[in-house]
């Protein structure tokens, strides 16, 4: 039986890739715990397992000598043989539990050590189980991740990596962005049943999902001929990317969008319809502003290079167009350029006393600006009060 028990033990060693040593010492350990309550051992049980002969013997540590007065340790301890007849009908039923533990544990140690270099990249699964809040995906065999789509409201330490259009089915397939890797000895980082969930969590509202489907269509991306320098999204909804070739000759953004529009489409497709606008990146703020604001026509952009602000002026026609729906238009030109942009129509700069070359300057004798930016990133246009940058509205704030 002893010797079964060790060939049993090589042989699962060898396919679940796990060093023999340490599935013995772990074996051996449990062993001891068990043997100490099944004896009901005075003092503590050891156990050894032959390497050769798979034989088993289980000893009692027996203090010796005076016990130490603040620790209550004895400075050595006599192994004594309590090594009971039915030692191995005891092991067999430990093996089982113990080695399902070790090989779940080194597996997840496995998997952990294979996708802990591979954050940012984007792999493709097909949907095992659906759940309120997670989605597996199976990655490959005995591979898992988890796609988390978590209320955030009521589970505030959780994620929620599923754009809001989205709904997912058994057996579909999915690409997602390798976001996080737990590592499986590190229990005090490891937050709620995370130790029972897959390693690996992927997302689909990541930016970065963006940059990788377009690397994937575009070979010239691929290949560094055209970089992609910034991504804005709203995962689900709309989403910018701005584009830089590297070679004079070539357009950066007919190259993303293909023959007819078929690159790009292939994108917008595994996004399940998200709207993407691909514009060209300028050195120049001005034009680089401009072009974010696509599909809108710009007249004239202002540059404040000190506060960081970017003052464009559109055709009437166009002002809600570069707003957008909810001011979404420009609330990702504004994180697409890293600007903060007010957006003025022409009639407006024409109606207002200033003239448009001086809309920036705030620091007039007769009118300083309210520096207060709402979450559409247009300015407020009301005056700041005195001894203040803000107006009376967004003063408190």
């Amino acid at each position: 039986m002893a010797s079964e028990l060790t060939a049993a033990l090589a042989q699962l060693a060898k396919e679940k890739n796990i060093d023999e040593l340490y599935l013995l010492e772990r074996l051996e350990q449990s062993l001891a715990k068990s043997y100490q309550n099944v004896l009901n051992l005075d003092w503590d049980a050891r156990v050894t397992i032959d390497r050769d002969s798979g034989r088993i013997i289980v000893y009692e540590m027996v203090g010796k000598g005076e016990p130490d007065e603040e620790t209550g340790e004895y400075p050595e301890y006599e192994p004594r043989d309590v090594t009971p007849d039915d030692v191995s009908r005891t092991a067999a039923q430990n093996a089982k539990a113990v080695i399902m533990n070790i090989v779940r544990e080194a597996g997840r140690q496995q998997i952990y050590r294979e996708y802990a270099n591979r954050k940012g990249e984007l792999v493709t699964g097909t949907v095992l189980q659906v759940t309120n809040d997670f989605t597996i995906l199976k990655i490959r065999e005995g591979v898992e991740a988890e796609l988390p789509h978590f209320d955030t409201k009521r589970n505030p330490n959780e994620r929620n990596e599923r754009p809001d259009n989205e709904r997912y089915m058994h057996n579909q397939r999915l690409k997602a962005l390798v976001i996080d890797v737990r590592d499986p000895s590190n229990i005090e980082t490891n937050a709620r049943g995370e130790n029972t969930r897959p390693a690996i969590v992927v997302s689909r509202t990541h930016p970065d999902v963006i940059r990788r489907l377009f690397e994937i269509e575009v070979p010239e991306i691929y290949d560094g001929v055209v970089e992609i320098k910034s991504v804005a999204r709203e995962a689900g909804v709309r989403s910018k990317i701005a584009v830089r070739s590297n070679e004079n000759n070539l357009d950066p953004v007919g190259a993303c969008v293909g023959p007819k529009g078929s690159r790009v489409r292939m994108v917008v497709g595994e996004l399940r319809g998200e709207r993407v606008d691909v514009i060209a990146w300028n050195d120049d703020p001005a034009v680089y502003v401009a072009n974010a604001l696509s599909p809108a026509k710009v007249s004239n952009v202002q540059i404040d290079a000190d506060r960081h602000y970017a003052t464009v002026i559109v055709p009437d026609d166009q002002l809600s167009l570069a707003i957008g729906k909810e001011g979404q238009n420009a609330r990702l030109a504004a994180r697409l350029t890293g600007w903060h942009i007010d957006i003025k129509s022409a009639s407006l700069v024409a109606r207002t006393a200033k003239p448009a070359a001086s809309l920036l300057d705030d620091a007039d004798e007769d009118f300083v600006r309210c520096e207060y930016v709402g979450p559409n990133g247009v300015r407020c246009r009301n005056k700041a009060r005195e001894g203040s940058r803000f107006c009376g509205i967004h003063d408190a704030e």
